[in-house]
């Protein structure tokens, strides 16, 4: 039986995930990308919207295009219903019993940013550590260095495996009394690792400190329950689960956000003003100053409910039979080295090419139609801790296809022909 049956008959047992159907439900997949039916793999960048999603943003701007919570006209109530409603959904799609927990933000990189001005910064004093790893994105990277740079705090960074796993060992001996935070990415983009962090989040809260995970990667990928998972904050980004750009989240546990400062002022984060002094809002309106994203907070809520009816646990099924063909498929081409090869591994798939640059891969690759993402992936202690100047990543998503895995391979081994391998 060749490998292409063996992956059907895999997915077939594994996952009820209809994928033809699905692919009806994302119009930008049906096009043609220099006369070659599109092949999109760049989904750990941003994923492609369902039909839910772009007709929630068209019916509000069409039928409810009001400002929200301080209206009493009919538009502005039904706005205010279907945005609030999002974070129903968000606190029902993470396993959270308390919707008050949920803050809109911008995305990930705006939560961190958030919970380091807002939390961290307040306790921090010179000689306390945060800990993040070597492999984050540099959202999850930057902020503490600014922090660690003003409040005089040490910065360690737990170290990567040659496999492109987390040095688990190294990482519980980073933790200690002087941790006051644990900041780490649930899956990394580079590599696709998904990291043990219900023993890192234990560890941390035994020696007292907090957590937040960065959660960009997972959410799209498998089951999130903060509750199980007992992390203190949980940053993610609607675009990389099928919603819009612009709009995110911050999950935090109560007594957390009850500690939090804001981070910005005005609007509906206050609840009285006067030049005596402002009261705040409640949590978690406090965080959410200005006039709101609010077609896109909507939307947000019908890409997670979208994803809800296909079950995560299908989508999961299918993408690992999609990484497992595909791994087995570029294995096999001679000069292409995959790097990041962790037991646990969700979604991606990063490689390169000897002697070819991974900028001159995705080039060839797009001329077949093939989108993949070339470059650092905002990543770059993964490619110093690699000797690498980038690699290029295919990253998977719920409406890909075994056919567009043979076709990646197909295309990688042109690519190989062009330069002479």
């Amino acid at each position: 039986m060749s490998n292409a049956a063996v992956s059907l008959a895999e997915t077939a047992k594994t996952n009820s995930l209809d994928v033809v159907k699905v692919r009806k439900d994302f119009p930008a997949l049906h096009q043609q990308v220099h006369g070659k039916p599109l092949v999109y793999l760049d989904n750990a960048a941003t994923t492609q919207k369902p039909r839910a999603v772009i007709d929630a943003i068209t019916h509000y701007y069409c039928n409810d295009n009001a400002n929200v919570h301080r209206g009493v006209h009919a538009l502005s109530e039904r706005a205010t219903a279907a945005y609030e409603g999002t974070r129903d959904i968000i606190a029902r799609f993470f396993g959270v019993p308390d919707n008050r927990c949920v803050v809109f933000t911008r995305g990930t990189t705006e939560s961190i940013n958030l919970v380091a001005e807002g939390y961290v910064r307040p306790m921090l004093k010179p000689g306390d550590e945060i800990i993040t790893t070597q492999m984050e994105h540099h959202s999850n990277i930057v902020p503490w260095q600014i922090l660690a740079e003003k409040t005089g705090a040490v910065l360690q960074v737990a170290p990567i495996q040659e496999d492109g796993s987390l040095d688990l060992d190294a990482t519980l001996a980073l933790i200690g009394e002087k941790t006051r935070f644990v900041a780490a990415a649930y899956i990394s983009n580079a590599l696709g690792t998904v990291n043990p962090v219900r023993e890192i989040i234990r560890a941390a809260h035994d020696a007292g400190a907090r957590v937040l995970l960065d959660g960009a990667q997972a959410a799209p990928h498998k089951a999130v329950n903060i509750v199980e998972l007992d992390c203190d904050f949980f940053a993610f980004s609607g675009h990389k689960v099928y919603g819009p750009t612009g709009i995110g989240g911050l999950i935090g546990k109560m007594d957390a956000l009850e500690e939090m400062q804001p981070y910005q002022s005005g609007g509906d984060m206050i609840r009285r003003v006067s030049f005596s002094g402002t009261e705040y809002n409640d949590i978690p309106y406090r965080f959410e100053a200005g006039t709101p994203n609010i077609a896109d907070t909507i939307a947000l809520g019908a890409a997670l409910e979208y994803v809800e009816s296909l079950d995560i646990a299908c989508i999961a099924a299918h993408e690992d039979a999609l990484l497992r063909h595909a791994t087995r498929l570029v294995s096999g081409i001679p000069g292409l080295r995959i790097v990041g090869s962790a037991r646990q591994k969700a979604a991606v798939l990063s490689f390169v090419f000897d002697g070819i640059h991974a900028h001159d891969v995705g080039t060839i690759l797009d001329t077949e139609g093939i989108a993949v993402r070339a470059g650092h992936h905002c990543s770059m202690p993964v490619m110093e801790r690699f000797g690498l100047p980038a690699t290029a990543r295919a990253s998977l998503a719920l409406y890909n296809t075994l056919e567009e895995m043979e076709a990646l391979a197909g295309a990688l081994e042109k690519v190989r022909d062009i330069f002479g391998a």
